[in-house]
């Protein structure tokens, strides 16, 4: 596609920091950029595809769930693709919720290097290798080329997507509580060979902090869903009301598509998506990377728990004074509030700026200047 207008800066972070976070996001090769005012956090392959996605056309039948990574975004793909789908059971069963449902932004995450390994490793098998062109396929063109209705799948914030979104297309949105997503896509980037993360989860959540992690800062994220929550053409959604209160949160959404719906219907939809039996539907399996050996032996699954409030057993006393601190003051002038996070009374604090801290920085605030050339 034509190089069109992108309204926003896109820089590269800083060589010795993309250095030192390559060498636990093993998946980036090249480094790093932070893109707008908000400084939104992507692997450098961002760069060649951000106008191209920017400027999709929007049709009037599109749908889009939008979340931050680990956000309860594969329950509610399923949950949106039946309701749309006169309640496909056997459909949804047979084709995976990756053909049915694809995932935007896909394509610029597989570095260069990492695409020569997996073509090199799967020389020989031609199935693979069509599976590794399409994996590659830029992310617009597939999108374009997309016959209607068009369901479409992204972690991208609501600003780095086409402006016409929410005018023409739908959109739900599903915000999680950051210390359940952290930890959740900490377990994700083990999982995958082509995201790689650090050892400990405590050196994740300082990287995550700080917005140095894909697609943070997640509460710079959340807050553009929330700010648009009144129109007509976006639901906003907590990920605790999936977990907590199934049946209403089917009713919410089905109503949002205007799809009605009988007792017996909404009853059948959440055992159909109740997470004991929706972490056991193979439908879910990336089976494309498990094919090409990009999936790691003894890592969580990818529908791991689901659980709220799992956090708990990762964060020491520490991490849970930064968290109570982190979320003040990203959202003291924001009436968002996070079902599941009882925050205390805990005042502002004066942060260094990030380029005034070598190793590292408590937490990461809209304010703070990012490293960059």
């Amino acid at each position: 596609m034509e190089d069109l207008t992108f309204p926003y800066e896109v820089k590269s972070v800083d060589d010795e920091l993309a250095k030192e976070l390559m060498e636990h996001y093993t998946g980036e090769k090249t480094g790093f950029v932070r893109v707008g005012p908000k400084g939104y956090f992507f692997p450098q392959k961002y760069r060649e595809q951000a106008s191209d996605i920017y400027n999709l056309t929007i049709r009037n039948d599109d749908i889009f769930v939008v979340t931050y990574p680990r956000s309860g975004t594969t329950w509610t793909q399923e949950l949106v693709w039946l309701l749309q789908n006169n309640l496909d059971f056997e459909t949804a069963k047979n084709i995976t919720l990756s053909t049915r449902f694809p995932f935007l932004e896909y394509s610029i995450l597989i570095h260069p290097e990492t695409l020569r390994t997996m073509q090199e490793q799967n020389r020989d098998s031609p199935e693979n290798q069509e599976i590794i062109d399409a994996l590659n396929f830029p992310s617009a063109a597939r999108f374009s080329s997309t016959p209607s209705p068009r369901f479409m799948k992204t972690h991208l914030p609501l600003s780095l997507l086409p402006p016409s979104l929410l005018d023409k297309g739908k959109v739900i949105y599903v915000a999680r509580d950051p210390r359940d997503a952290a930890v959740s896509h900490y377990h994700l980037c083990k999982l995958f060979t082509i995201c790689g993360v650090p050892d400990d989860f405590k050196t994740f959540w300082n990287y995550f902090l700080r917005g140095l992690h894909g697609y943070s800062p997640i509460l710079e994220h959340t807050k553009e869903a929330w700010a648009q929550r009144g129109h007509p053409n976006l639901l906003f959604l907590f990920y605790e009301e999936l977990s907590e209160d199934l049946p209403s949160a089917v009713r919410k959404v089905a109503k949002f598509l205007r799809k009605t719906l009988t007792e017996d219907q909404v009853k059948s939809l959440c055992e159909h998506l109740n997470f004991n039996n929706f972490k056991k539907n193979a439908s879910f399996d990336d089976g494309a990377l498990v094919k090409l050996n990009f999936v790691k032996k003894g890592e969580a699954p990818f529908i791991r728990r689901g659980k709220v409030g799992g956090w708990r057993q990762y964060f020491d006393d520490e991490m849970m004074d930064q968290a109570d601190r982190w979320i003040t003051d990203n959202l003291f002038n924001t009436d968002l509030r996070y079902p599941s996070w009882d925050l205390p009374n805990v005042p502002s604090l004066n942060i260094q700026k990030l380029d005034e801290t070598p190793a590292r920085i408590d937490y990461y605030t809209p304010s703070d200047i990012v490293n960059t050339k």
